[in-house]
């Protein structure tokens, strides 16, 4: 774990902000030539992902905001620290594709082609993310009662200082193990891509597959920034927290999706014949 990537004088890079903004420039790189097959206009296109990222970011953070709100009236100078924060990242999945939908129908896109060109280019950046998150030491998993030999110990003051993570402790390697999960989720995608049956389905997979595994690592996560419907941290295996309440509503509505896109792909191809 190393927060801090280079420090030399006045500059410092943190590892969390490196990683993550190589994670976003792959992205993009990846959206704009699926893009380009799809023979979409890249100037609009440029467009979308701009204000895409930008309200993804916004949300990301307030929906941190949000879940630790008692936290943040108790210490309301905290807040100054939410600017530095990655935030959460169903908050930002939820903030961009609202935009994205008002966006979408304003310029008369197709919701079906842009999905699946966001599905493995999110895939890809959340990989980079979440190694990111390991190196600040954020997004932490419980103890490792039991299976010391399964978990990580964390070193570094500094992340303690920033992010909370207990040090010294068999930790599970919940980053490491989601930042897998992402990467074999984006290399499923793109290869699915190129032998798609309808259009959307790339994207519906997405859905699908990151609810599964967001629902499964949240049992092991040990950070308390999340929040929950019921229950708590106590009862990890017994409580359900608001990204495992998103990530079953993400399912069935991925399930949905799926169904209503080869709907509209059958009658497409009934129509070409």
């Amino acid at each position: 774990m190393h927060p801090i990537l280079i420090e030399a004088g006045p500059l410092t890079i943190a590892s969390y902000g490196f990683l993550f903004a190589l994670g976003v420039l792959l992205a993009i790189l990846l959206s704009f030539r699926l893009a380009k097959k799809e023979n979409i206009d890249l100037k609009i296109f440029a467009d979308f992902i701009f204000y895409v990222m930008l309200l993804s970011l916004l949300g990301a953070k307030l929906l941190l905001l949000l879940t630790n709100l008692d936290y943040y009236l108790k210490y309301p100078g905290e807040i100054k620290y939410l600017l530095t924060s990655g935030g959460t990242f169903y908050g930002g999945l939820i903030f961009g594709a609202v935009f994205a939908v008002w966006f979408i129908r304003r310029h008369k896109l197709s919701y079906r082609q842009l999905g699946d060109i966001a599905g493995p280019a999110l895939a890809l950046g959340h990989f980079f993310g979440r190694l990111g998150c390991f190196a600040a030491g954020c997004c932490f998993g419980r103890v490792a009662a039991g299976h010391s030999h399964l978990g990580v110990t964390f070193s570094s003051l500094k992340a303690n200082s920033l992010t909370g993570v207990p040090l010294y402790i068999p930790l599970y390697p919940t980053q490491l193990l989601e930042a897998a999960l992402n990467l074999a989720n984006f290399l499923f995608l793109l290869l699915w891509y190129k032998k798609r049956k309808f259009k959307g389905q790339v994207f519906a997979f997405y859905m699908l597959n990151y609810s599964l595994i967001r629902f499964a690592i949240e049992y092991f996560r040990g950070d308390p920034d999340r929040g929950y419907v019921f229950g708590g941290m106590e009862q990890p295996f017994s409580s359900l927290s608001l990204p495992q309440l998103i990530s079953i509503i993400g399912f069935i509505t991925a399930l949905v999706l799926m169904k209503g896109f080869k709907k509209k792909g059958e009658k497409e191809t009934h129509i070409q014949r």
